[in-house]
């Protein structure tokens, strides 16, 4: 089987690197010229590191990772704390695989040396794609520089502006949710010594929460800021800020957010667009991974995934069925709907969770930590997710979408 994937990123990668490991022919366009230190930290939790290890990436990834050794709440005035949930050995304890924290750059790196390793120069880079049509035995795809192309069948893995997506099913109608995000990333030698602990933080406060955690090995700290301001809809993660404006933004807070905000090298801000789940997304031989197809707000840490188990999962689909790619989207379609769809409701939700008036007060704010945090809820919440086995489930009898 022949497939071509049309994006390098973290979806496209895995995909192509499942359908190698399967036995397919792939070819990867990627419009950007060249790869590199794009975007910040990435979580990668048990549903994450089970499919990675399953791709025979276990080494290369420790090798990069930060293992955290828990979670917890910090309150935005004044700093009390919460434990949200052990991340190192209760996670392989209870799930199988750990829990780990990467720089985006570290493991779209490992990615991109697995897949060339399996099948030199397939990546192709400043690869624009413009369009595609089935016919008959196959799909034909135009990439800007490489012509017309004849391939068994196509995967649209080209991220949240993805112009496979508008081919397919027409351009989609994002909402801005009033939120904008601040990133950065801060060397921990920049850093008191009681910030560089090997855990993740999530501040919460009334309108605005922060993420922290360390990544590469625990020598950088990613900082994630989401405060709801409107007026600000630029969606680009390459949107220059400066710290004293990522500091006016959280003027009130603890002093721990603002140091770690002033050792910030160069912060982003980007706009926080919403989009509702997808009601299909394959059409014939052609399917969309990833945030092609459901997009979500950062506040459940699994957009990057849900990428990387659709990768092993349509992989795996295709495969079942070599002989009829069109069947195997569909299965495909319908054995990740329902996950995926509940993951984009749950981000939003968890958004106004992390935002609540009532963390005004820290009176207030300790019962709702306690109630809204209380480890039944934390399951409830996450157990379904770390759980997935996207290299187990039935791609052989995986139901017909209604």
């Amino acid at each position: 089987m022949r497939v071509a994937v049309i994006g390098a990123g973290i979806g496209g990668l895995t995909a192509a690197l499942a359908l190698l490991r399967e036995g397919a022919e792939v070819q990867v366009f990627e419009q950007a010229p060249a790869f590199g230190e794009v975007g910040a930290g990435i979580q990668v939790s048990a549903n994450g590191t089970r499919c990675l290890f399953a791709l025979g990436l276990e080494a290369a990834v420790r090798e990069v990772a930060s293992a955290p050794a828990g979670k917890q709440i910090r309150l935005w005035s004044t700093g009390q704390r919460w434990t949200l949930f052990d991340l190192g050995e209760s996670s392989v304890a209870r799930y199988g695989y750990p829990y780990l924290m990467l720089h985006r750059a570290d493991l779209h790196r490992v990615l991109a040396e697995a897949v060339l390793a399996a099948q030199p120069g397939c990546i192709h880079a400043g690869a624009r794609y413009l369009r595609h049509e089935e016919q008959g035995d196959g799909v034909w795809l135009e990439v800007d520089g490489h012509g017309a192309q004849h391939f068994d069948a196509l995967i649209g893995a080209d991220g949240i502006h993805s112009a496979c997506r508008e081919r397919l099913f027409g351009a989609g109608v994002p909402w801005f949710t009033g939120c904008m995000a601040w990133r950065g990333l801060v060397p921990m030698s920049r850093l008191p010594a009681h910030l560089a602990a090997p855990v993740g933080t999530n501040w919460v406060g009334p309108g605005a929460h922060v993420v922290t955690y360390p990544v590469r090995r625990g020598e950088l700290l990613n900082f994630v800021g989401v405060v709801e301001k409107p007026g600000w809809t630029d969606e680009s993660w390459n949107t220059r800020g400066t710290v004293d404006e990522c500091l006016r933004d959280f003027a009130h807070w603890h002093e721990d957010v603002h140091a770690i905000v002033r050792a910030i090298e160069q912060p982003y801000r980007w706009a926080l667009l919403g989009r509702d789940p997808m009601p299909r997304w394959s059409e014939g031989r052609a399917t969309l991974v990833g945030d092609a197809c459901h997009p979500t707000l950062p506040f459940l840490a699994q957009g990057a995934m849900m990428a990387i188990e659709d990768g092993v999962v349509v992989a795996r689909c295709l495969a079942a069925r070599p002989d009829d790619p069109a069947e195997a989207f569909r299965r495909f379609e319908a054995l990740r709907h329902e996950r995926t769809a509940r993951i984009v409701r749950g981000s939003a939700d968890n958004a106004r969770r992390f935002h609540d008036p009532r963390l005004a007060s820290a009176e207030g704010a300790a019962d709702y930590v306690n109630r809204e945090w209380s480890p039944e809820r934390v399951q409830q919440r996450y157990d379904w997710l770390f759980s997935y086995d996207a290299t187990s489930v039935d791609v052989e009898t995986a139901p017909q979408p209604a």
